[in-house]
């Protein structure tokens, strides 16, 4: 049974999850205290590594949800030395990154031999036209998530591509339609890493246009009012780099974090415009609000809310531009943890509770995060 905090719930529960590689681990820890506290999402919104960890969540029964989570991120993990001196980590790290690259993960990527033996200007087509290939991917999956299951629409899941062609970014959701391993795996394609997918006759990749798939909740129609948890992987701001390398590793944070607040602060104003058109219905005369016309411009304004509870990931200790493949034991178990006892103050703290001006349609709680230190 739900504790006060939740007894009343500003409206339904989305949960909408960034893509970032092995950072998806923070994620799961993030769902995990969720259902201990009995939240389960009615809607989940997942880019890349958001798409599999979310397809996994809406593709299983809530009792069963954490131990495929738990198969998934236990078959990618890196399982090498043992913890030891900070010199001996750095050589672990060195290693670890050289294996990934070189060998890939058996459950989720392999080398591909066409980019590897012909080189990166050989014409071998878009869906084979990638340095790795991920039908270890597709294979894990299929035993991860019940399709039967996902597309009876217990939860709503929906996973962001975009075009290669045209650069259109398009939303798939098992409300409008039925959903198989290919959308999935078509969010989760990242060129030239991974190869395109082909979805309804044309190649899509994942989440290269937005990696941080909000505006597919606060554009949606009908429009619910919502309490929204965004977990981001990638820091939009962050210290100033002094190095090469440290510019190479904030680049990366600047482009991955898919301008996250730029969105929420145009939705803000949208939002805004919508409940000052609503209010402003409320000052015309019965008479003139029954015309059509009008009815049709009142259409535009509406009286839903949405609160935001903002989750963002953590930098372990030295963190730098191959954190996104850090599939080591250590770094997916402190990632959990950390999404999970982050998860747990945002629940102890319900900041949804807060009043809320009437004439604001969306309310931002940030959340402060924190590493776990070492490994169990």
């Amino acid at each position: 049974m739900l504790g006060a905090p939740f007894a009343e719930l500003p409206g339904q529960v989305v949960l909408v999850l960034q893509g970032g590689g092995a950072l998806g681990a923070y994620q799961v820890g993030v769902y995990q205290a969720l259902h201990e506290a009995g939240l389960e999402p009615e809607w989940v919104i997942g880019t890349s590594i958001g798409a599999i960890n979310g397809a996994i969540i809406a593709g299983n029964p809530p009792e069963q949800r954490l131990s495929r989570l738990k198969q998934f991120w236990d078959g990618v993990a890196y399982r090498g030395a043992a913890e030891g001196s900070a010199g001996f980590r750095q050589i672990e790290d060195w290693l670890r990154v050289l294996s990934v690259t070189t060998r890939g993960i058996p459950s989720f990527f392999t080398p591909s031999p066409d980019a590897w033996w012909l080189g990166v200007r050989a014409t071998v087509g878009l869906g084979r036209a990638a340095f790795y290939s991920t039908s270890p991917l597709r294979a894990t999956l299929a035993r991860l998530i019940d399709f039967d299951y996902l597309n009876a629409r217990q939860t709503r899941l929906t996973v962001g591509t975009v075009s290669v062609r045209s650069g259109r970014m398009r939303y798939f959701t098992n409300r409008d339609t039925p959903l198989n391993i290919d959308h999935v795996m078509a969010s989760a394609a990242f060129p030239p890493g991974f190869p395109s997918v082909q979805v309804e006759g044309e190649h899509w990749d994942g989440g290269i246009y937005s990696n941080t798939p909000l505006e597919a909740i606060l554009d949606d129609r009908p429009r619910h009012s919502s309490l929204i948890f965004a977990v981001q992987l990638w820091p939009a701001s962050g210290p100033e780099p002094d190095s090469i390398w440290q510019v190479m590793s904030r680049l990366r944070d600047i482009q991955y974090s898919s301008r996250a607040e730029s969105h929420l602060e145009r939705q803000r104003q949208i939002h805004r415009l919508r409940h000052v058109s609503r209010e402003l219905g409320k000052h015309i005369p019965e008479s003139e609000r029954m015309h059509a016309d009008v009815q049709e411009l009142l259409g535009w304004g509406c009286g839903t809310t949405m609160h935001v509870v903002e989750l963002d990931a953590p930098q372990l200790d030295g963190n730098d531009m191959h954190r996104d493949i850090d599939f080591s034991t250590c770094g997916i178990e402190r990632r959990w943890m950390a999404g999970y006892q982050d998860t747990q103050r945002a629940l102890e703290r319900a900041p949804w509770r807060e009043p809320l001006d009437p004439i604001e349609g969306i309310a931002v709680h940030r959340v402060s995060t924190e590493m776990p230190d070492g490994c169990g």
